[in-house]
């Protein structure tokens, strides 16, 4: 059973009419970077409530959440609506396994997000624990447009952080943007653009995948790993190449 407790926003961020970061102050249990909370107002007399993965570190006590405005949503268009001062319930214990504990050894990571799906990643990167123990990290956000890409200053202040070991990619997929990549992440991987802009091979011998985002863009680009480079998704009980986290 869940057990709830009111956060209190102290911030809100709007990158783009339909994204938008909370920063709340609430009194939760420590969690793992990469987990997930779940969040609730109360409308109409009903707990309405949605799972939201934390953008910032666990050492932070400012809890950031990233969303995007769903029109005919019960949850999104009221947490936009939320400013400085307002309040929200929030579990105070987190969940999860899209943690750098349930990685196998590998040398390089690939961690490949899209849209509001950046926000694990982030938390993990900002936390910093456990990292030396990859050669490299292959950062990458796909969205539809680049006013999209909310988090690129920090990714980009992050990449400063870890010079030689990570490296962060972007991926356009509705307009041609200068420095990103366009198209869709399976297509890239099957014309072998992604692997080439980051000048690392997607191979089962060296790399890990980690999955993050809308549902058809997990499952295709885990066909397609799949197909091209016989990778399969992993399980405690039978390791594999994939690890995924779909959002929704």
């Amino acid at each position: 059973m869940a057990n709830w407790v009111t956060g209190t926003v102290i911030e809100a961020k709007f990158w783009t009419d339909t994204l938008f970061s909370l920063v709340i102050n609430a009194p939760i249990k420590p969690f793992t970077a990469g987990q997930y909370a779940k969040l609730a107002l109360e409308i109409n007399g009903e707990r309405v409530q949605r799972a939201y993965s934390y953008v910032n570190a666990p050492s932070d006590d400012r809890l950031e959440f990233y969303f995007v405005i769903v029109p005919e949503g019960k949850l999104s268009p009221r947490l936009a609506q939320l400013r400085s001062g307002d309040t929200l319930q929030i579990t105070d214990e987190a969940a999860g396994f899209f943690v750098l504990d349930e990685i196998p050894e590998c040398k390089n990571l690939w961690m490949l997000s899209t849209g509001t799906a950046i926000g694990p990643f982030l938390s993990i990167l900002q936390e910093g624990k456990d990292l030396e123990c990859f050669e490299k990290i292959i950062l990458l956000h796909a969205v539809r447009y680049q006013k999209d890409l909310s988090y690129l200053p920090l990714m980009q202040e992050l990449a400063k952080r870890y010079p030689d070991k990570l490296q962060i990619i972007t991926v356009v997929s509705r307009e041609q943007c200068e420095g990103s990549l366009y198209g869709r992440v399976p297509a890239l991987i099957e014309n072998h653009q992604l692997e080439h802009a980051a000048g690392i091979a997607l191979d089962v011998e060296t790399c890990h995948i980690m999955l993050c985002g809308n549902p058809e863009m997990v499952r295709d680009t885990r066909d397609m790993l799949k197909k091209m480079r016989q990778m399969n998704k992993h399980f405690r009980r039978k390791p594999g190449h994939i690890s995924s986290e779909q959002y929704w």
